[in-house]
């Protein structure tokens, strides 16, 4: 498998993540997002996800097939789990499994997409005179409110239960984003013992932003 990341990228942070705690080889392709307008815009890459945004997961086609090509962030740790079951980012009972993509589309649905680098660009074209600061911050200690209040109702060592979910995979990139936009993160006590208990692992550790070849 390849993926194609960019350091920085908390949606490609958290694919490394999952494919670090499923022990998965993978190669690394190198797409950054920001010079000369940002490679992600290229036909080359275009080719592979339309839609111009890190990660994509290149996956070997079978028996002589063309290679696919995944995009979204969630679409491919599912594709992960289902595919490499062992060890499972999914509880096996139905309700906590609910839980965990609740927890997971509070970030990925509710809280990310407010600063990304589409939604930046976007407010820096329409909106030149915007306080981004407060923008950030608003949308994602709204975020962030919601994540801590469900983690005192349903946390054991991780967010949910006792063992690591992909719920985790997202809040640590999360967590490392709020901090690179300068969000105080120390209102979430909760939050912030499960990331130590994440970090503790070697998937977490790895998957770093800095710990990446990448890394400018």
């Amino acid at each position: 498998m390849k993926l194609f990341t960019y350091w920085r990228s908390s949606s490609a942070y958290r694919v490394r993540i999952a494919l670090g705690l499923k022990g998965l080889a993978y190669e690394s392709a190198f797409v950054h997002m920001t010079r000369a307008g940002g490679e992600q815009h290229s036909p080359d890459f275009r080719g592979k996800n339309p839609r111009s945004q890190i990660p994509v997961l290149e996956v070997p086609g079978e028996a002589g097939q063309s290679p696919a090509f995944l995009s979204q962030s969630l679409a491919i740790i599912e594709y992960l789990e289902e595919r490499f079951p062992a060890p499972p980012l999914l509880p096996k009972d139905l309700l906590a499994r609910a839980r965990v993509r609740e927890l997971a589309e509070v970030i990925n649905s509710g809280t990310q997409p407010f600063h990304n680098l589409t939604t930046i660009n976007c407010l820096s074209e329409l909106a030149p005179t915007l306080d981004k600061q407060r923008w950030f911050e608003k949308f994602m200690t709204d975020g962030l409110r919601v994540l801590e209040a469900r983690a005192q109702e349903l946390a054991g060592r991780f967010l949910v239960g006792d063992e690591v979910s992909i719920a985790d995979v997202l809040l640590v990139p999360q967590l490392y984003a709020t901090r690179r936009f300068g969000v105080s993160v120390e209102a979430y006590p909760t939050l912030l013992r499960i990331e130590a208990e994440c970090q503790a692992l070697a998937g977490f550790a790895a998957a770093h932003p800095d710990r990446q070849a990448d890394r400018e």
